[in-house]
């Protein structure tokens, strides 16, 4: 699913999708996953790769130890936004989490 705000710039949606895809592809949040990628010049490659994106705002979706999904989020005015938003994605009464 895809939406955006009316004040949303268009290319934040390209940007959420890309977040979504690295978060799902990586099992990772991507706050963490840049951060890592940064401080670990074995990983600092994964910036190159054509479709992941390294910009907070990207989490996995976990229910019963398993991935079933994530969310990307951009435009929420800052990369701590993005990812709060990303994060409260969680339906904890579904067991669903974004740990």
């Amino acid at each position: 699913m895809l939406t955006r705000g009316e004040t949303v710039g268009p290319h934040n949606t390209e940007t959420a999708r890309r977040k979504a895809y690295t978060a799902l592809s990586t099992k990772t949040p991507i706050l963490l996953l840049s951060r890592n990628a940064r401080s670990n010049p074995d990983s600092q490659n994964l910036a190159t790769l054509p479709e992941l994106l390294l910009l907070s705002g990207g989490v996995p979706l976990w229910h019963n130890d398993q991935v079933i999904g994530s969310f990307g989020v951009a435009g929420g005015g800052s990369p701590q936004n993005d990812d709060f938003i990303a994060k409260s994605g969680a339906i904890i009464d579904a067991q669903i989490t974004t740990h």
